[in-house]
């Protein structure tokens, strides 16, 4: 790759933007996640009481559906980043895509 370009990339204070908003984002995202998985873990392992209430007259317990919500929270999370990262993300790569288109 061209030294002079990763360079000018690199400078570009959209880039910085870039980087900076993309990294801090990802990582909240990534922290209310594993908080949410290590906290229901951490109830299995201390008061599965809690869990193991039962749902009505059945034989279902509160941990499926916590569980289960659980996991479609991850993917709603995964969604929200998707979002971010093909709008204000990609728009931000494009403005630094036509602040180097010089040197390509």
């Amino acid at each position: 790759m061209n030294k002079d370009l990763v360079l000018k990339i690199k400078s570009n204070p959209k880039y910085q933007e870039l980087v900076s908003k993309r990294n801090s984002f990802s990582l909240k995202l990534s922290i209310f996640v594993l908080v949410m998985f290590y906290a229901y873990i951490l109830v299995i392992a201390f008061n599965k009481e809690i869990l193991a209430t039962r749902i009505g007259d059945g034989v279902m317990t509160i941990a499926f559906p916590i569980g289960a919500a659980i996991i479609i929270i991850s993917f709603i999370t995964t969604l929200i980043y998707v979002k971010r990262a093909n709008g204000e993300f990609e728009d931000l790569t494009n403005e630094i895509k036509e602040d180097v288109k010089d040197l390509i």
